[in-house]
């Protein structure tokens, strides 16, 4: 929860009156969430035991799990697993033992063999359908696309290449760019993580399956370009100095029906919400 979407996340539960009761590590920083922090209640990890807590509180509405562990700071396979797989694992079996009725969870729209982060993030999803299946929880799972907005960490692609044009570094090496991406705005994204929980009572099925993007996609090449005009950057775009990864997918675009059909919307176009990402970031 410490972490970019969970800090926003945090943010606005407490906007909407939620009690937000929060786990983290001893050491995480809280720089994200130093303005909300009165207004938590948080738990170290390392202190403790989750099967308590779940039993210490009259009745949890539901547990929103957003942390995660991309790979990008040189992190071994199994740490990547241990931080996607087996810690939200804990989590998921507290919870339902627990008698908590909704288990929002937060994946990636990357297929799964493209690398250890995505492979671990679909292996929880199969834990996450077997309690299901086993009527022990509700699991609500939400397929995020290429989020991004002000402050995200500068190790994302949609950051880096904000931060590289605002800074007008002298050359930026992309592949051609002709994979298309369905890129969405945080505050879109944040307002279907608060309309699943608000209609969590509405879904009659154990598991749900929720794509969550824009709905639209562009290609690499669209994005960085208009960020490029957007900053006025006299950075040079090196399309095609590099080359595409293995299992490289060129196409992932959310189907957004199924949030629409819940009354949501996406409030950013790309244009718009690349506007807002760039004011926030100088």
């Amino acid at each position: 929860m410490t972490g970019y979407l969970g800090s926003h996340l945090a943010t606005e539960l407490l906007k909407e009156g939620h009690e937000v009761i929060a786990l983290k590590r001893k050491l995480s920083p809280l720089n994200r969430i130093q303005a909300i922090l009165p207004k938590l209640v948080l738990h170290n990890l390392e202190e403790t035991n989750l099967a308590e807590l779940f039993a210490g509180f009259e009745k949890f509405d539901a547990v929103i799990h957003t942390s995660t562990c991309y790979g990008r700071n040189g992190e071994s396979i199994s740490q990547i697993a241990e931080a996607n797989l087996v810690f939200p694992l804990e989590i998921l079996e507290a919870a339902a033992f627990g008698h908590v009725g909704v288990f929002i969870n937060t994946d990636t729209a990357l297929d799964k063999h493209l690398n250890p982060y995505a492979f671990s993030k679909a292996q929880f999803l199969e834990w996450g359908k077997y309690f299901s299946e086993q009527e022990k929880i509700r699991f609500i799972n939400l397929r995020l696309e290429h989020f991004y907005g002000a402050g995200d960490d500068s190790s994302k692609f949609t950051t880096h290449v904000i931060n590289s044009c605002l800074a007008n570094v002298a050359e930026l090496n992309l592949t051609l760019g002709e994979q298309r991406r369905d890129f969405i705005h945080i505050d879109d994204v944040l307002s279907a993580y608060l309309l699943l929980l608000n209609k969590r009572d509405a879904f009659v099925d154990w598991f749900i399956e929720i794509a969550v993007g824009s709905g639209v996609a562009v290609t690499i090449r669209q994005f960085v370009e208009t960020v490029h005009n957007l900053t006025a950057s006299t950075t040079r775009l090196n399309f095609g100095a590099m080359p595409y990864r293995a299992g490289e997918s060129m196409l992932s675009q959310a189907n957004v029906s199924a949030l629409q059909a819940l009354g949501w919307h996406c409030s950013h176009d790309l244009v718009q919400g690349l506007q807002f990402t760039i004011k926030g970031s100088n």
